[in-house]
């Protein structure tokens, strides 16, 4: 059975390249990073093979990687705090000598946690000396901060799915007679309250949010976010006047 038939029929799911960096080409070698999430050892073997094995099956390629995961100590339950976990950290150089421990670096000065970053190199037959670890430690570091940008944008949108239930019960409480579904509380498409005083039908439904995973747009979601909680505290002053 060859490792992709592995991978379709196992039980789990396979590993997910969370981003990929741009290409670097230099005298006929060809530099790529790509990043998985990985909260413990066993993901990163599983993304490190996956990669070599289905991503770039039957290609020579070097695959230098490096991981940083945040993992619960031996005998602890998590419930102590941060005292309960310890930082786990390694990397492989994947054939290119030395290359892996310049990758683990450009994690650590980026401050990437619970991941997996592997740089992929296919050499074009000439030697590029010191040339090649610039190449690499370039595609790591753009990753990185692509890694970064991608996690942020997590919370953002975490953020706000909180944000939009606790706006609804507000409103519920508001009005409960009409759902929270008046236009005075139920609010323009950035969340802030609507000053209209004329009662209409709206239905609560989720929003949306996942197109911000494409543009990765943190300005946007930043923004949605102060518009949310200026929603909130309005409606809590509306509360308090009713009272």
């Amino acid at each position: 059975m060859s490792n992709r038939d592995t991978f379709v029929q196992s039980s789990r799911p396979p590993p997910v390249t969370i981003a990929t960096s741009q290409e670097i080409r230099d005298r006929g070698s060809i530099f790529v990073a790509g990043v998985y999430r990985a909260t413990n050892v066993e993901d990163v073997k599983a993304a490190v093979r996956y990669h070599k094995d289905v991503v770039h099956a039957g290609k020579e390629v070097y695959e230098i990687s490096a991981w940083r995961c945040m993992v619960l100590k031996s005998g602890r339950t998590g419930l102590g705090g941060p005292d309960d976990f310890e930082l786990r950290t390694g990397y492989d150089d994947g054939g290119e000598q030395w290359a892996g421990g310049k990758v683990l670096k450009i994690m650590q000065t980026e401050g990437i946690i619970d991941a997996v970053v592997i740089v992929s190199r296919w050499f074009g037959g000439t030697l590029l000396g010191p040339a090649r670890f610039k190449h690499i430690e370039t595609c790591a570091s753009e990753i990185c901060r692509k890694f970064m940008k991608i996690e942020e944008v997590e919370e953002c949108i975490q953020t706000l799915a909180t944000l939009d239930d606790l706006l609804a019960t507000l409103r519920q409480e508001l009005n409960p007679s009409t759902g929270g579904t008046s236009s005075e509380t139920a609010g323009n498409k950035d969340g802030t309250p609507s000053t209209s005083r004329q009662r209409s039908t709206v239905t609560n439904k989720p929003r949306d949010y996942g197109g911000m995973r494409d543009t990765l747009d943190l300005t946007r979601a930043r923004r949605l976010i102060h518009a949310k909680e200026s929603a909130i505290k309005s409606v809590k002053t509306l509360i308090a006047r009713q009272g």
